[in-house]
């Protein structure tokens, strides 16, 4: 199989091929009407080679067509601040159709966690962690127990079910301590977030209110509500 090299557009190569054949048949058709007219001499401009006869084998008709005018983007959405969340804001990313969560629900999450100061370095994501299957393990937690980060708290309380919400934490909201979840599993992301975090020469120096600023791209999977006695 020949392997072919494109130096010039598609287009343009098929119309270079529909302009030499026409020539042809216009010079048959003269031959049969008893009207002889010289061969079409060879344009040096258009002259065809294996490689642009190949080519033109391939070229889609589509080629020819003006693709349509793109549609009008739509507005983006603006993050908002949520209510009583000490400085969490909020953007919903795709707003779910199930219930909606409060303090006492069991829910499931996937997430991925970004930390600002660090370019947006992502340091965990439910998506890596893996069953035996190779399905994504979600995070299970309870709202309201007070063992996870208040800005992650704050977002699911007010998400529905099938919803997901981008949400920058302030540092007041997030890690205080090395204990709270969510914790990444690998040892190494663990430590050069913490230790970003909790710099103590960067918070001497008042980067406090920026070390710990956190991103976090939630979905809200499921939740079990709280059973009422």
């Amino acid at each position: 199989m020949t392997t072919i090299q494109c130096c010039g557009s598609p287009a343009a190569t098929a119309a270079t091929l529909l302009h030499s054949h026409f020539r042809h048949l216009r010079h048959k058709l003269s031959l049969l009407t008893n009207k002889p007219t010289s061969p079409p001499s060879p344009d040096p401009a258009i002259t065809l080679t294996r490689r642009d006869i190949s080519l033109s084998a391939i070229v889609p008709t589509s080629s020819f067509f003006f693709l349509p005018a793109s549609p009008a983007k739509s507005v983006p959405a603006e993050f908002f601040e949520l209510p009583g969340s000490g400085g969490v804001k909020a953007l919903d990313l795709r707003v779910g159709s199930g219930d909606v969560s409060a303090t006492g629900d069991q829910v499931a999450i996937h997430y991925f966690g970004r930390l600002a100061a660090k370019q947006g370095w992502r340091f965990d994501s439910t998506y890596d962690h893996k069953d035996d299957t190779g399905e994504p393990i979600p995070f299970v937690f309870t709202l309201g127990s007070g063992k996870v980060i208040s800005g992650i708290e704050t977002a699911v309380k007010s998400m529905k079910v099938g919803g997901v919400r981008r949400v920058i934490i302030p540092p007041s909201q997030g890690y205080q301590n090395t204990s709270q979840e969510p914790i990444p599993p690998n040892f190494f992301d663990r430590q050069r977030l913490f230790t970003t975090i909790f710099n103590p020469t960067r918070l001497a120096n008042g980067e406090g209110s920026t070390l710990g600023t956190l991103i976090f791209d939630i979905e809200l999977v499921s939740l079990r509500h709280r059973e009422v006695p």
